[in-house]
């Protein structure tokens, strides 16, 4: 990796970084105040679930690429320390396969259950956000994390990362 990729890396995790700290910190304000208000002024704050609930939909969905672009997802890598290197080479380009299959896979069912969702015009209960657009960018995110899955499978030195070598 050139170091304009790494500085260009960088920087992006940084941003990402920012914003998921500021996700966080809105959804901890909005509970703060939502538990202050419910039982110090027993008025609780009418939209605060479905705000947070939103929030952490897209927390969770715009951390997944990074996740796997990082190689930082749960692993057992037991057999890992008894197979030659090429061996284990091979057997994370598998792997990286098999998750971008699956990662093609549900981001083409749920951006068809985004169209649905779209067409019938759902909406939160209490403040009536859009969800649709939501579960798009659920799509899309997973959609992105397949071409990452991809893009380690194929790009030399990409996969050394996920060897394991701990």
């Amino acid at each position: 990796m050139s170091e304009a990729e790494s500085k260009w890396e960088k920087r992006i995790d940084a941003a990402l970084g920012i914003a998921a700290s500021a996700i966080l910190m809105v959804m901890m304000m909005i509970t703060t105040v939502d538990v202050v208000s419910r039982y110090v002024f027993n008025y609780p704050l009418r939209s605060a679930f479905e705000v947070t609930e939103l929030l952490l939909v897209v927390l969770i969905f715009a951390g997944l690429p990074l996740v796997s672009r990082a190689d930082e997802h749960v692993t057992m890598d037991f057999i890992d320390r008894m197979l030659p290197d090429a061996v284990r080479l091979a057997l994370v380009r598998v792997v990286h396969v098999i998750c971008a299959g699956v990662m093609f896979f549900l981001a083409w069912q749920i951006w068809l259950k985004a169209g649905k969702i779209s067409a019938y015009g759902d909406t939160t209960d209490v403040i009536k956000i859009p969800i649709g657009p939501f579960v798009y960018f659920m799509s899309a995110m997973i959609g992105v994390t397949g071409l990452i899955h991809v893009f380690k499978t194929f790009v030399p030195g990409a996969a050394r990362a996920s060897q394991g070598t701990s």
